[in-house]
């Protein structure tokens, strides 16, 4: 699970991501916080995932050690030729479509386009932008290891039942 959160004042952004780790660790579900290093060191957490316009992934490794995660989020395939060889641990490619939930998006790749960078790396890829349950399983096609959804659960009637089916749709290999 990732913890993205940019308005909130620190403290509470704090107490928020400690009740979050204090909920998924028992479950063993790592927790990702987004973009903000300190915060991860602070409480913890298993890694972060930075953006391009992050503190560099060679700065953010050095930081966390090797015990943590790192993603990096990858907007366009020159980006993919400059990821650093052994210092991120996944990629989050996209958007794939576009999005409501980032106000400062890149343009949506696409899934053919997202389908060609995903062949291009051997580390593991999360699908973001866009990501709802009818496109979803195009995506596991296309080489998605995971998929970031935001809208697909909070905008749905029954978060938990959709959640229910994402995780069915990628639990599905026929």
């Amino acid at each position: 699970m990732q913890y993205r959160a940019t308005t909130e004042p620190r403290r509470h952004l704090y107490e928020t991501a400690c009740a979050l780790r204090d909920l998924l660790r028992p479950r063993r579900v790592p927790l990702i916080i987004n973009d903000q290093v300190d915060l991860a060191l602070a409480i913890d957490a298993d890694g972060v995932h930075v953006g391009q316009n992050d503190l560099p992934v060679e700065i953010v490794r050095r930081m966390l050690g090797s015990g943590k995660l790192i993603g990096l989020s990858i907007t366009a395939p020159a980006q993919l030729d400059a990821v650093p060889p052994k210092t991120v641990d996944y990629l989050g490619i996209g958007p794939v479509f576009p999005t409501i939930s980032k106000d400062d998006a890149a343009p949506a790749l696409g899934l053919e386009q997202f389908a060609r960078l995903t062949a291009r790396t051997t580390l593991p890829v999360v699908a973001i932008g866009g990501i709802c349950l009818a496109n979803a399983s195009a995506l596991f096609a296309a080489g998605a290891a995971g998929l970031a959804v935001v809208s697909a659960l909070s905008l749905a009637a029954d978060p938990a039942a959709a959640a229910r089916v994402l995780y069915a749709i990628k639990s599905y290999r026929p």
